[in-house]
């Protein structure tokens, strides 16, 4: 359990700003990915969200999955889900991995907003 807290420390960090410059979200994220031996799943704006604007997600593959969210003030929070939010994440992963045609044709914005009210009602992301 201890392993996992320090893995959780050390993945918030490599979120945080670099000299003090904001970098762009995906950039962020990417490189957390990177630095944490996990692949991009997606990254999405969350369009009429009152708290959050963007939602990204790392999978590390039978280890689990970790969602990111930008709230509107710009802040970065990490939290690991369960599998229970499995298909909307596969969803999200295979808009995210399509052509960017058919990502102009189909609207994720319902399932990521989906994605977002089951992480809340499971008790994640709860105080944003």
């Amino acid at each position: 359990m201890v392993a996992e807290h320090v893995e959780l420390a050390l993945f918030e960090q490599s979120l945080g700003n670099i000299e003090g410059l904001n970098r762009p979200f995906y950039d962020r994220v990417a490189d957390a990915a990177e630095k944490t031996a996990g692949s991009l799943l997606f990254d999405v704006r969350v369009d009429g969200d009152p708290c959050v604007q963007r939602m990204a997600a790392i999978g590390y593959g039978v280890t689990g999955t970790a969602i990111i969210v930008m709230e509107k003030n710009g802040h970065l929070r990490a939290e690991s889900i369960n599998g229970d939010t499995a298909l909307l994440v596969a969803k999200l992963a295979a808009w995210n991995a399509s052509p960017l045609s058919e990502q102009a044709t189909v609207d994720h914005c319902g399932t990521a907003s989906k994605l977002l009210a089951k992480l809340r009602s499971s008790g994640h992301f709860g105080r944003l």
